[in-house]
């Protein structure tokens, strides 16, 4: 919705007028307003520099305003038909005297500004677009760490029997190893040195591969490892990147772009009502010449 001219009669707009200020003087229940108890209605008029003032005031006051949260789109149609209004209620008020130079400026100021809006509704509809792209990828990623806190709990599980069956195998030998020795200081020193020497050697030697297949194992589960995180983190790694992208897009969309673009209108369009002021006086000034 962009801006077009009004074009009304000098009658018609000079009712509407009279309407107008008849409406701003009546109280709550309708009725004419009193002063001192007094039966006669009292007209309030409101002169060029106070309804000018007040024109201004309301566009600042639009050009200012913030919208509560996104899609702030919803709010454009409303926006720009209160504008509409108040610059409506201005070509009233000066009836006639609204040059065409008024107009273009109104029209080419709102126009552009519908347009950027219009964009800023498109980048919303994407933003919504991307907020499902982003749930959809942080579900992924979910589902990925938990495949690989699952897989490195299974490995560890493993990693813990074998080393605990390992351990409990070394404990058994060192236990033989003992009773070897004791048998050598002991009682039964009959039995032949060669038998002894040859399972203190057994032992040890079986020691010694036990303990070597502990090393392994657990260098090998470190290597396992190592391999499922790095696994895990190829498929990671552009999902992470895509959902940081993704969440830039939306926190972008959840700031209002529109706000500079309707203050930089709103302080256009006042540029244009000053001019026109301008114009008119200066225009006056030349009639008193003449």
């Amino acid at each position: 919705m962009c801006y077009q001219p009004r074009i009304k009669s000098s009658r018609n707009i000079a009712n509407k007028k009279k309407k107008s200020l008849r409406e701003k003087s009546k109280n709550k229940k309708g009725y004419p307003r009193q002063l001192g108890g007094q039966n006669e209605a009292v007209q309030p008029v409101v002169t060029v520099t106070e309804f000018v003032e007040l024109t201004l005031k309301r566009l600042h006051t639009l050009g200012t305003q913030k919208f509560g949260s996104s899609p702030f789109s919803e709010h454009f149609t409303r926006w720009l038909a209160t504008v509409e209004a108040v610059l409506g209620e201005f070509e009233q008020y000066f009836l006639v005297y609204v040059d065409e130079l008024f107009r273009v400026e109104c029209t080419e100021t709102l126009n552009a500004v519908c347009l950027r809006l219009e964009e800023i509704r498109q980048k919303e509809v994407i933003a919504e677009q991307e907020t499902e792209k982003l749930q959809y990828c942080q579900g992924a990623l979910k589902q990925i760490n938990i495949d690989y806190a699952i897989a490195i709990n299974t490995l560890k599980t493993q990693k813990n029997h074998e080393i605990n069956h390992l351990n409990s195998r070394i404990e058994q030998l060192k236990s033989d190893q003992d009773r070897i020795i004791r048998i050598k200081t002991g009682f039964w020193r009959g039995i032949s040195k060669k038998k002894r020497e040859q399972k203190e050697f057994a032992v040890i030697e079986a020691l010694n591969e036990v303990q070597t297949a502990l090393e392994f194992t657990v260098l090998n589960f470190k290597a396992q490892q190592k391999v499922l995180r790095e696994q895990f983190e190829h498929k990671r790694e552009p999902i992470q990147k895509q959902i940081q992208s993704l969440q830039k897009k939306v926190q972008e969309a959840e700031t209002d772009g529109s706000l500079e673009e309707r203050w930089f209108a709103c302080e256009a369009l006042a540029d244009t009502i000053n001019g026109f002021l301008q114009r008119k006086v200066a225009d006056a000034i030349d009639s008193k010449k003449l």
